[in-house]
């Protein structure tokens, strides 16, 4: 990045919205029924297909009776690894340069092999006239399997595992010292095992999929957060230009990782409509996702912690096991919290890896830092129980002043602040240290804290702003919408730097034709878009300036961009100015627009300076109080308190509905979600919400949150990480209230009532 882009991206106007707690500009759209979503567009002659999942977990196909299936009315086509045209193979290696790559969930060719991988991997796809129909023919196809010995079993396979090299970007083993030693010399430590088990995907919105293909031109309705992958990966795996694929996406119903990567649904709703020739739509069950898509993998954690009399930490050691699929998945970055949270001097982390015959884990909100948060915010627990320390004072004794593992500056951290605010407010000074002392009538009561933590990073984001001789603003940018209010923060950017009433602002986003923006995965969308905006609009300033200076007797002859002030629909210096609609007018121009793309040889410079110099994250304190009845061990979470340092808050009300949905599935995590696998088979034995548990209405209590809005002056308008940070530490907080309240330290999740008794 060029000096003058990196001043253009900080260049701030003065605020009138950034800040506000502004409705979404969605909101109507989709309260009304107005706004469609991938399984709501109607095309002429469109057929429905269904997908036959696979049985066993490891072996072959060697016979698939589909004439019954066939003989049903209103059955188009059966499609099996008989007779389906043949996709290009999945890439089998991830590189961040490739989209395509990065986008790839699986290395299997659906239909294109006979070989299963996983009990739920589609063997074949039934189109029909109906939905219905199609249903009812899929389940008429018969396959028969020759099965070979799988291994499906986490706990029996995590012995095998094997070291991994760690996360592209996050860091991976570390070795500062002689942790093992310094564990061993340490008068007070601690040194446990923690386990956390396989979690499912279940968006609000199932993935679903219409795919209409127009000679070699390809139109598909995708509820997607990584547009611009998924366009390169479709066109990789159908050999044809990206060009000709249009990926319209401008409503998702939910999607905390899910949707990153196309999925088996995506792939064989685009390979039925090229083999009929029709318009198809996909839309998988809540137990066709459990089946086709990816979720967290299982982990088993280690955590030892030594420390001195007085607190001062003097080893940290955290070690992880997590799984991928044989074809396909990413390790988890669980050790990446013990990177940074303590000031260690003697810190030891390695993370291993198992391959089994599952589908492959993928992204899943706060990837690796929801798991490891749990295990090493409980150990810090755990020490001060053994220390006889206050749990808060025993975390600010070891603040660390620059990153513990690569001793990087610190860009911004307020870590004492939020805990400080934390505990006057939660009232943590009436809380009595001693376990199971604190109790009402049948209730035992417990208050306990953890650290959340969330590293902050950007991506490359293109944007393009227009200003119509009218004053409308247009923001162009293929930015994804799943709920959180992303075009709405953007507008209020916009409306901000260039002076205008947030009305006139139209963001248009949600398809690949437009600019490509940065994924919205990572918690990374909203700053990379943010920073590319910034530098379009301020191009666009530029221009208008322009333009203003060559009209007789203009106020702004000779005025410099930096002596302006953007406000009230147009330039202003000193109280004298010109309005756009003015300056626009008299120039003749019906618009002008401005356009800025990221500089990706500078970008990746920039990336890796940054990661070699400095450390930047979004923290907080998460408090939590539980009521555990004595007797039958029920567990109720009565109150809650998250206070948060993520720089600068551009939406009060989205950025506080995106925290409280962190702490919601921080509950969850701790106290429900669990998938359920058979050891024998590898089948997901808990495939709907009926049976795989998540937090409803009368689970959880009023979450109050809030922040310190200190903006991180490295960053875009100051603004960090909002997505993700609310999980982090949210499990650790409840399991260490239940501890606090009973003298039970439970250390698998989730904590149910017979882990308590």
């Amino acid at each position: 990045m060029s000096i003058k882009e990196a001043k253009a991206e900080n260049t701030t106007a003065p605020t009138r919205y950034v800040g506000q707690a502004i409705a979404r500009l969605d909101g109507p759209a989709k309260t009304t029924g107005q706004a469609r979503f991938s399984a709501e567009h109607a095309y002429p002659d469109l057929a429905y297909a269904a997908l036959v999942y696979s049985t066993i977990a490891r072996g072959r196909i060697i016979a698939i009776e589909t004439t019954e299936a066939r003989g049903v009315e209103g059955v188009v086509a059966v499609l099996t690894h008989e007779n389906a045209p043949a996709m290009k193979p999945a890439p089998k290696k991830m590189s961040m340069l490739d989209p395509a790559s990065v986008a790839s969930s699986t290395t299997v060719n659906y239909l294109a092999t006979d070989e299963v991988h996983w009990n739920g991997q589609p063997v074949a796809v039934v189109v029909a006239e109906t939905p219905e129909t199609a249903r009812y023919a899929a389940s008429l196809v018969r396959p028969t399997y020759e099965q070979f010995p799988a291994a499906v079993d986490f706990a029996a396979g995590a012995s095998d595992a094997v070291p991994d090299k760690g996360i592209p970007l996050l860091g991976g083993p570390a070795n500062k010292s002689d942790a093992a030693a310094a564990l061993a010399a340490a008068p007070f430590s601690v040194d446990l095992d923690f386990s956390t088990p396989q979690h499912n995907h279940n968006a609000l919105e199932p993935h679903d999929t219409t795919a209409v293909w127009n000679g070699d031109q390809l139109s598909l309705h995708e509820g997607s957060q990584n547009i611009s992958g998924l366009r390169a990966h479709l066109a990789q795996r159908f050999g044809v230009p990206a060009e000709a694929i249009r990926v319209l996406s401008p409503f998702v119903g939910g999607g905390v990782g899910g949707k990153t990567r196309p999925w088996a649904g995506t792939l064989l709703a685009v390979l039925a409509a090229r083999a009929t020739g029709r318009p198809i739509r996909l839309a998988l069950t809540r137990e066709g996702v459990y089946h086709t898509v990816g979720g967290r993998t299982a982990s088993m954690q280690r955590v030892a912690l030594g420390a001195e009399a007085g607190g001062q930490l003097t080893a940290l050691l955290h070690s992880s096991v997590s799984r991928t699929g044989r074809v396909g998945g990413m390790p988890e970055q669980i050790t990446t919290v013990s990177r940074h949270l303590y000031a260690a001097p003697n810190i030891h982390l390695r993370q291993h890896m198992v391959q089994l015959d599952l589908l492959s884990n993928t992204f899943m909100r706060a990837p690796g830092e929801a798991l490891g948060s749990f295990a090493l915010e409980s150990a810090m627990d755990e020490l001060a129980c053994e220390l006889g320390m206050d749990p808060i004072e025993l975390r600010m004794l070891n603040e660390p002043d620059r990153n513990p593992v690569g001793g990087q500056r610190i860009t911004h951290r307020m870590l004492r602040e939020a805990y400080a605010l934390g505990a006057e407010r939660f009232g943590w000074k009436n809380r009595d240290p001693q376990a199971r002392s604190m109790r009402d009538g049948r209730w035992l009561i417990g208050m306990g804290v953890a650290t959340a933590h969330l590293s902050s990073m950007r991506m490359p984001a293109s944007v393009t702003v227009r200003l119509g001789a009218d004053g409308a603003l247009v923001v162009r940018c293929g930015l994804h919408e799943m709920g959180m209010g992303a075009p709405t923060v953007q507008a209020q950017v916009a409306a901000d730097q260039m002076g205008v009433p947030m009305e006139s602002v139209r963001i248009e986003y949600g398809d690949s034709d437009l600019p490509p923006s940065a994924g919205a995965f990572g918690s990374a969308q909203t700053a990379s878009v943010t920073a590319s905006l910034l530098a379009a609009c301020t191009k666009l300033k530029k221009s208008v300036l322009r333009l203003a200076r060559r009209l007789p007797d203009s106020p702004l002859k000779g005025r410099k961009l930096a002596e302006l002030e953007a406000r009230d629909g147009g330039l202003y210096h000193r109280g004298s100015g010109l309005r756009y609609t003015d300056i626009l007018a008299a120039a003749g121009r019906d618009h002008v627009e401005a356009a800025y793309k990221t500089n990706m040889p500078a970008f990746v410079a920039q990336t890796a300076r940054d990661l070699r110099f400095r450390s930047r994250a979004a923290s907080g304190a998460q408090f939590c109080e539980v009521r555990v009845d004595a007797d039958t061990g029920e567990i109720r979470v009565s109150r809650w308190l998250g206070v948060f340092d993520v720089g600068t808050v551009l939406n009060a009300r989205t950025a506080s509905s995106q925290l409280r949905g962190g702490i919601i599935w921080g509950i969850g995590m701790a106290l429900e979600e669990q998938s359920l696998i058979d050891p024998r088979n590898g089948r997901i034995m808990n495939p709907s919400l009926a049976e795989y548990h998540v937090p409803v209405h009368a689970d959880i209590p009023h979450i109050d949150v809030d922040y310190l809005n200190e903006p991180d002056p490295t960053m875009p308008l100051g603004l960090l990480a909002v997505g993700e940070v609310g999980i982090t530490g949210a499990p650790a907080a409840v399991a260490n209230a239940i501890r606090h309240a009973t003298g039970k330290r439970v250390r698998d999740l989730p904590i149910t009532l017979d882990k308590v008794l």
